[in-house]
């Protein structure tokens, strides 16, 4: 069983997509696995479900996530995504609902709930203010606060909608942890959402788009644990 839900921060999310696979991902996992060493941070990576079993043996100290499941049981499902599949190759905990693969409100709490039985963390992507609260209301153990629209572009989203979403959740359940993500290019980037007070940041197309992917991990991770010391410093000089 899962000692204690919740991840200590700083954390940060990576999130290949379909942009990397096989021997390509688990090398850039080895990088990911030691950076993260280097600066004391928690990681979680959410690789092509055919490179969960790779990766998880590969590495030491990565959070390796499914990037969606399925709330079907054992038994009949074609082309379904299996819980107890994905935990079995290695996953600890699922992303689910992301704007690429969105969940009606019913299967999403089905998800949620199935990941808890199986001792797996959850992380859900949100939207708006709304959905955010709407989500909170599931009791996941993170949730990712993300306008659609952001993704991929580079912009991240401004100081107001990551201050009202991470106090309106919080007011719901403490214990959910909140990712400000959408737009992180660079370790400026990150740096920024962590000086906010955020406890995790993350990144798709920041790394998977860049010439150099190790070097960006590097930057990134580095900014994530400065911001994260920064502003506990300066909240302990207030």
């Amino acid at each position: 069983m899962l000692k204690n839900r919740r991840i200590h921060p700083p954390f940060f999310e990576i999130g290949p997509k379909a942009y990397l696979y096989g021997q390509e991902m688990i090398d850039l996992a080895k990088c990911i696995d030691r950076v993260a060493i280097k600066y004391d941070v928690r990681v979680i990576v959410t690789p092509q479900y055919s490179d969960i079993y790779s990766v998880a043996k590969a590495t030491e100290n990565i959070l390796v996530f499914a990037q969606h499941m399925d709330p079907l049981e054992i038994g009949r499902g074609l082309g379904s995504v299996l819980p107890e599949a994905v935990k079995a190759a290695g996953a600890v905990g699922v992303m689910l609902n992301h704007a690429e693969k969105p969940l009606t409100f019913s299967n999403l709490k089905a998800c949620i709930e199935r990941a808890e039985k199986l001792d797996m963390y959850s992380i859900v992507c949100s939207d708006t203010l709304a959905e955010a609260v709407a989500i909170a209301h599931l009791n996941p153990d993170i949730i990712v606060c993300e306008p659609t629209e952001l993704i991929g572009t580079g912009q991240t989203a401004d100081s107001e909608y990551m201050k009202t979403t991470t106090a309106a959740i919080k007011s719901i359940n403490p214990e959910i942890q909140i990712l400000q993500g959408a737009g992180i290019s660079n370790g400026e980037d990150v740096y920024g959402v962590m000086m906010l007070g955020a406890d995790a940041t993350g990144t798709t197309s920041g790394i998977m788009k860049s010439s150099d992917k190790n070097a960006m991990v590097e930057e990134m991770l580095s900014a994530l644990r400065k911001g994260y010391d920064d502003y506990r410093k300066n909240k302990e000089g207030e």
